[in-house]
């Protein structure tokens, strides 16, 4: 995580709404095979980070009773000098938001695998306006899929947020480089930054 202080992110509801919000993110820990991560959907439940990987991800064997790391991000986009109003002082960069959680990670049952695969459709179904449900599936079907499937749960310990926003800029050179985000395509990241100056 970038280490200045003006771009630290510290409130972990903030940070934990903001995985929830983001719905994805990536796991990382040393097997004995070396260091992996997994790419995965995540849901939050009270304070804690679900998610379910595949039995043939290499991390599947390895993760419960483990410190594993989860990272998920948001808009990212590259900063040229040429945006800033003395190009001769500056240099490029790159602003981004990215949220690390740390802590325990345990292997959930069939049960709260279930209820976590409902709670994922419940969630993520009305976010691209579809009404899923596992009701939809030939039960045979889903009890075969659940079988090939590990849940697991992360309780954050330590939060490590980083929002770049550009709050360091003054208002004007903020407003130029927002304007090179959207001259380049990246709106996502221009809009984050006029959140972070609202």
């Amino acid at each position: 995580m970038h280490p200045s202080r003006a771009f630290r992110w510290d409130d972990p509801a903030a940070l934990l709404a903001f995985v929830g919000s983001t719905g994805f993110a990536r796991i990382f820990l040393t097997t004995p095979e070396g260091p992996r991560v997994a790419h995965a959907p995540v849901i939050v439940v009270g304070d804690a980070l679900r998610f379910h990987l595949a039995h043939a991800n290499a991390l599947t064997p390895h993760l419960d009773g483990r410190i594993a790391l989860l990272l998920a991000e948001g808009p990212n986009a590259y900063l040229s000098a040429n945006w800033y109003a003395d190009v001769r002082g500056a240099v490029p960069s790159w602003n981004y938001v990215a949220v690390e959680a740390e802590g325990p990670v345990r292997r959930l049952d069939h049960t709260a695998l279930v209820d976590l695969l409902d709670r994922a459709a419940a969630v993520l179904e009305p976010r691209v306006g579809e009404d899923w449900t596992r009701a939809k599936m030939e039960p045979a079907r889903f009890e075969a899929m659940t079988r090939a499937i590990t849940a697991f749960e992360l309780t954050p310990t330590v939060w490590r947020g980083t929002a770049k926003l550009s709050q360091n800029k003054p208002a004007d050179e903020a407003a130029r480089l927002i304007a090179g985000m959207e001259r380049s395509g990246a709106t996502a990241m221009a809009a984050a930054m006029r959140a972070a100056r609202a």
